[in-house]
């Protein structure tokens, strides 16, 4: 693998010249200017990111990275360590919530181990196991600094991946049960937020548990001071294998030019990591649904991101990755298969009232 300056060295701006051509297409479209809203602004955007004004976006696929994290013995979550490789098996077959609507959808699921401590039998599974498992981040460092190093190379490594196979647009997801603990107090490291405020608080867990992992994610800023310009430094003290490896194909598909979407809580926060070690990564994402955490928003401020859809959603493996996909084909449509006034024979004279009143306005 090259090093990751390498990586990140070759991620390149997006294309001004694509992006200013498909905003005049729309304009050329036989509708009122802007009615399309955020699809548009969705078209725009990728014809920055692969040069092209019309797009599509056919072979889709989610990579969720799975991982365990050694903070969970702190009882931060309510499940059993044993749900994270159950739960990772069970994608492979198509019975999660995220892998029933990718199936339904149409959406490729890659499921790969980064970080799970269990031992199990499913070839479907990629092996990328970095180590087994984080440590208690509140007694020592969750891992090694060249094990996040890793994890983030090999995300890097399957977006690369993704590209040569011809995919289209990715997703990210996780699978790892205490991750939301490790996404919290990478969050907290990177924006300086006290600990409420930023605390994920999982698909389920109770009062005694969110207090457990508050607890924890204060043991852990206590103890490392940690400087929010090193996110790798972050990861490496109170990440998790899961998240660096999310932040690597956030990382990977910018290098690569692939549009990139992120789904919930955790996958965000990896997202950020990503665009603070390259802001010009963030160009490359797409933020699927406004997940309920506070957290979460407080990601989408950072990154500037508006999502696609607000759904009450809150369960993470990247469950929000194949709605968000049908959207953004959406706006693929638009751009391909809508006529223009000249195609449609309509004479647009009647829009330059509207054209006038926007120029007074500004």
């Amino acid at each position: 693998m090259q090093s990751l300056d390498a990586h990140i060295k070759k991620i390149g701006l997006l294309d001004q010249k694509a992006m200013s051509l498909a905003s005049i297409h729309h304009t050329r479209l036989a509708k009122p200017p802007g009615s399309m809203g955020k699809l548009e602004d969705i078209a725009v955007q990728l014809a920055g990111i692969t040069g092209k004004v019309k797009n599509q976006v056919e072979r889709r696929r989610i990579i969720v990275l799975c991982a365990d994290n050694g903070v969970t013995e702190e009882g931060v979550s309510l499940a059993p360590k044993s749900v994270t490789v159950a739960q990772a098996i069970n994608m492979t077959k198509g019975g999660t919530g995220m892998s029933a609507l990718a199936q339904y959808f149409g959406a490729e699921v890659q499921v790969v181990d980064v970080g799970i401590a269990s031992e199990y039998e499913c070839p479907a599974i990629l092996n990328r196991r970095v180590m087994a498992g984080t440590y208690n981040f509140t007694y020592g460092p969750a891992m090694p600094h060249e094990n996040a190093v890793k994890a983030i190379l090999t995300g890097i490594d399957l977006a690369k991946q993704a590209k040569n196979d011809k995919i289209d647009i990715i997703g990210v997801g996780e699978m790892g049960v205490g991750n939301s603990a490790s996404a919290s107090a990478v969050l907290a490291a990177l924006t300086g937020m006290p600990a409420e405020l930023v605390l994920g608080s999982g698909c389920e867990i109770s009062d005694a548990a969110f207090s457990r992992k508050k607890r924890a994610v204060e043991t852990a800023l206590a103890r490392y001071r940690l400087n929010p310009n090193y996110p790798i430094d972050i990861l490496s003290k109170v990440g998790g294998l899961d998240l660096a490896a999310m932040c690597g194909v956030y990382l990977g598909a910018a290098e690569n030019r692939c549009p990139v979407v992120i789904d919930g809580f955790v996958s965000a926060v990896a997202a950020l990591c990503a665009a603070r070690l390259c802001p010009t990564a963030a160009k490359y994402m797409f933020s699927s649904h406004a997940a309920t955490d506070h957290g979460y928003h407080l990601v989408a401020q950072q990154l500037d991101l508006s999502p696609c859809l607000n759904l009450n959603m809150r369960l993470g493996e990247g469950s929000g990755c194949p709605l968000a996909f049908e959207v953004i084909a959406a706006a693929c449509a638009v751009m391909r298969e809508m006529a223009t006034f000249e195609e449609a024979a309509i004479d647009d004279s009647y829009l330059d009232e509207i054209e006038e009143s926007s120029r007074f306005l500004l």
